[in-house]
């Protein structure tokens, strides 16, 4: 069975997409948990690697929420201008 190129490019989007979120996720917690580490070393303290590694998870979990919000309203536009080309159209046929 031979696929179509289109099929191909959706797939690519789709794991490019997914790679975005994980990446968005990841990056600030590993860097808010690293972080909360050399402070609990320099500090002596034990409890700031959790307070950091969840204020990394909050702002990945709002990165992720950021680009999926831009990525709607991106193609939004797109449904929004096919409905107004349908009106009018619907307009030049009833002149």
């Amino acid at each position: 069975m031979k696929q179509r190129k289109g099929d191909e490019r959706i797939v690519f989007q789709s794991l490019t997409m997914v790679t975005q979120f994980g990446i968005n996720m990841i990056v600030p917690i590993c860097m808010m948990s690293a972080f909360g580490i050399w402070l609990d070393g320099k500090l002596g303290t034990t409890w700031l690697t959790i307070l950091f590694f969840v204020i990394g998870a909050v702002a990945g979990g709002q990165n992720v929420y950021r680009m999926a919000k831009r990525m709607c309203s991106a193609e939004e536009p797109d449904r929004g201008q096919k409905i107004s080309d349908e009106d009018d159209r619907d307009g030049e046929k009833d002149e």
